[in-house]
C-alpha cells in the first residue's frame, strides 16, 4: 500500500504530511482537513494531469495520496490506496501509521484546505451558523467558510473511532 517512488519501501505518511490527493480522493481531502493536515487536493489546484500532478507534489514537498499504481510509481514519495470508499481509504491510512483523529481546535478548512481561525465570541456569523457567543467557531482565512463542532463534527468523530472495527 505504501511506497516511495514505487521502491516498496514506507513513504513515512506518519510524519503527517503535508499531502497532495490526486483526482479520485476529493472526500478523502476533507477528513484528512478535519483531521488537521495540510491536504491539497489536485482539483483545487486547476492540475488533473498526471505530470502535473508529480511537478506539484515535488514542488510543494508533499506525500502524493494516489490509486492509480503507475502515479504512486513514479512520484519521489506516495501512498497508494487501493480501496474506492473513502472510509476504506481512511482504514488504508491509519494501517500506514496516518493518526486520524479530530483535533480539539480546527485549523484547515474543509472546503479549501487554508488555515482558519476562531471567530470571536462578539464576532458576525452567517445567518446558517449559530451565535458565536455561544458556541466556539472558526472561520476559513481565504474562502470565509465558517466553521463549529455540529452534527457533522460528531459523525466524523464516530467515522474516526469505528475504523479499527472490523
Amino acid at each position: 500500500m505504501t511506497g516511495e517512488g514505487g521502491s516498496g519501501t514506507d513513504a513515512g505518511p506518519a510524519t503527517g504530511g503535508p499531502f497532495l490527493l490526486d483526482v479520485m480522493l476529493g472526500k478523502l481531502a476533507t477528513y484528512l482537513r478535519m483531521c488537521g493536515y495540510d491536504a491539497a487536493y489536485a482539483l483545487d489546484r486547476g492540475v488533473e494531469a498526471d505530470g502535473a500532478v508529480l511537478d506539484l507534489a515535488l514542488a510543494e514537498g508533499r506525500t502524493l495520496l494516489t490509486r492509480d499504481v503507475r502515479l504512486a510509481r513514479r512520484a519521489d514519495r506516495s501512498v497508494l490506496l487501493t480501496e474506492r470508499d473513502p472510509i476504506d481509504q481512511l482504514r488504508e491510512l491509519a494501517a500506514a501509521g496516518v493518526r486520524l483523529d479530530l483535533d480539539e481546535r480546527p485549523s484547515r478548512c474543509g472546503r479549501c484546505n487554508a488555515p482558519v481561525e476562531p471567530v470571536p465570541a462578539d464576532g458576525t456569523s452567517p445567518p446558517y451558523a449559530p451565535d458565536p457567543s455561544e458556541v466556539p467557531q472558526w472561520r476559513c482565512t481565504e474562502c470565509g467558510q465558517v466553521f463549529w463542532k455540529g452534527s457533522h463534527w460528531d459523525r466524523v468523530r464516530e467515522t474516526l473511532a469505528g475504523l479499527d472495527e472490523e
